[in-house]
């Protein structure tokens, strides 16, 4: 007899966990940096305008599927067509790439709240010049093939204690892992953000990056690639079309309220990207101000947590141990806010593979985590971590994610029905969606995310031509690192897709 499915055990821990694998590391940087550079204030209108017709129907509708099949991406799709279990294992092949470059990142973060104490102590003074600490911690290299440079035996030990969490957590199911990890991490979480969000405010210089990124550029506003963008910012953060949604809300009860949930997992994460929005600019503005640098000098990418975040630390206060203090507290504020995405990663795919196999959920979470963790030694080599990494992610965010958020909305869409979508999530929602619902999803999501395809293929093909000419060291990274992973997620999906399923009546 099949195992009856877990629940959550109430509707405040389903929402923190949603909305804590909605947030991620990447908000803190990946938001602020595309409305600084696609019209400020102005980005803010297509922004919402995508939240409303796109993020909120499709959470919406990967809320109200999961719970109708009750089962994650692979038995989704399979049940629309046996043929369209495939497009279910590629979905759930995203969160493991993505994991594994992931938690080095989040390791830094582990790295820096320990330097971070260090500090606090007397024993190392470094938040004046992270610089050079985060060098000693990623190296460097002469490209994505210089795997003679070495390892960063700091990104390699770290590492361990990020998958280990990933581990103990997802392995003790849905109610006892991640609601309970996700109760206590998401609001401390929000909290932590909200008091930093408030001291960057009061800094010296602060107005100055407010001033950058809000004022509205409005010459922009009507220029396709801002709200290309926009769709292509809302639809990444909220974690959609990765299994993850999917396999949350087939956790959900029955009598629940689907449209209010997706309504607060979109706005909390919206909120948070706003929230990240004004720390990160109010602290580039204090820096601006006082170092006399340019808005661009510490990048765009993870140099803001971890280069211009601790100089900002050590300016708050002369104490060196309130400056330790608040920079643990900084870093464990990033870390909560990895592992809460992690988590919710591993178990996209440990949802797939325990409704096909017949594993159970602590040895499958276990070999995971244990490919995953070699799969993050490879990136914490410096030509990993500084080249390889950032092909990756560019390969599987720009052609993958956004390819399978299209094709998933148009066969939910067209062979299950979006009005039996629509009249299950209204049967026991306070708020109802009317037939505009049916209209965005059949029609304008596909058409945006269609746009966001094609847009991202044209790009990436003329950068391969240009690249092909001007740099063949960065020709062939791009193919065998990108490509090569999308053909490594391929293979793998159709390895899984081919195997049968664990008993007749689930074959059937």
């Amino acid at each position: 007899m099949a195992e009856k499915r877990e629940v959550w055990g109430s509707r405040r821990g389903f929402i923190f966990a949603a909305v804590g694998a909605a947030i991620g590391l990447g908000n803190l940087w990946r938001f602020p940096f595309q409305a600084y550079r696609n019209g400020g204030g102005a980005f803010f209108l297509p922004y919402i305008v995508a939240l409303f017709t796109c993020a909120i129907p499709l959470m919406i509708l990967e809320y109200t599927y999961g719970r109708k099949v009750r089962g994650g991406s692979t038995k989704a799709f399979k049940l629309l067509g046996k043929k369209y279990e495939w497009i279910g294992w590629l979905q759930v092949m995203v969160p493991i790439i993505v994991m594994m470059f992931y938690s080095t990142i989040i390791s830094i973060s582990v790295i820096f709240m320990v330097w971070s104490l260090g500090h606090a102590f007397g024993i190392i003074n470094w938040m004046s010049d992270p610089g050079k600490i985060m060098g000693m911690i990623v190296g460097g290299g002469a490209g994505p093939f210089d795997f003679a440079a070495g390892i960063s035996k700091y990104l390699l030990g770290f590492v361990i204690i990020v998958w280990v969490g990933n581990w103990w957590i997802v392995k003790n199911g849905v109610s006892k892992g991640i609601e309970r990890a996700s109760k206590i991490f998401t609001p401390l979480l929000m909290v932590m953000m909200i008091a930093f969000m408030i001291n960057s405010i009061r800094l010296n210089g602060a107005t100055l990056g407010l001033n950058e990124l809000f004022t509205p550029d409005f010459n922009k506003i009507l220029n396709p690639s801002i709200w290309v963008a926009a769709y292509a910012q809302v639809f990444f953060s909220t974690t959609l079309a990765v299994g993850v949604m999917i396999a949350y809300g087939s956790y959900l009860g029955e009598d629940w309220d689907i449209v209010n949930s997706a309504f607060i997992t979109v706005f909390s994460n919206a909120s948070f990207d706003i929230i990240a929005g004004i720390t990160v600019f109010s602290t580039l503005g204090y820096l601006v101000h006082n170092m006399g640098v340019d808005f661009n000098s510490f990048g765009s990418g993870a140099g803001i947590a971890f280069i211009a975040f601790p100089i900002a630390v050590s300016t708050i206060t002369t104490n060196t141990f309130l400056q330790g203090i608040i920079g643990f507290l900084f870093f464990f504020c990033l870390f909560i806010a990895g592992l809460s995405s992690s988590i919710s990663m591993l178990e996209s795919f440990s949802a797939a593979a325990l409704d096909k196999f017949d594993i159970k959920r602590e040895r499958l979470v276990g070999i995971i985590s244990i490919v995953g963790f070699l799969g993050s030694a490879c990136f914490a080599t410096y030509a990993g971590f500084n080249y390889i990494l950032d092909i990756v992610d560019a390969h599987v965010g720009q052609y993958i994610i956004a390819t399978l958020g299209l094709i998933e909305t148009i066969l939910v869409s067209y062979i299950y029905g979006i009005e039996k979508i629509r009249v299950d999530a209204n049967e026991h929602s306070d708020f109802k969606v009317g037939k505009i619902f049916n209209f965005l999803l059949k029609y304008l999501t596909p058409a945006m995310l269609g746009i966001t395809v094609i847009t991202n293929l044209i790009g990436g093909f003329k950068k391969l031509v240009e690249l092909n000419t001007t740099d063949k060291v960065a020709f062939m990274g791009q193919i065998v690192f990108g490509w090569g992973t999308i053909l490594l997620m391929v293979i793998f999906a159709t390895i899984f897709f081919k195997k049968q399923w664990k008993s007749s009546k689930e074959e059937g």
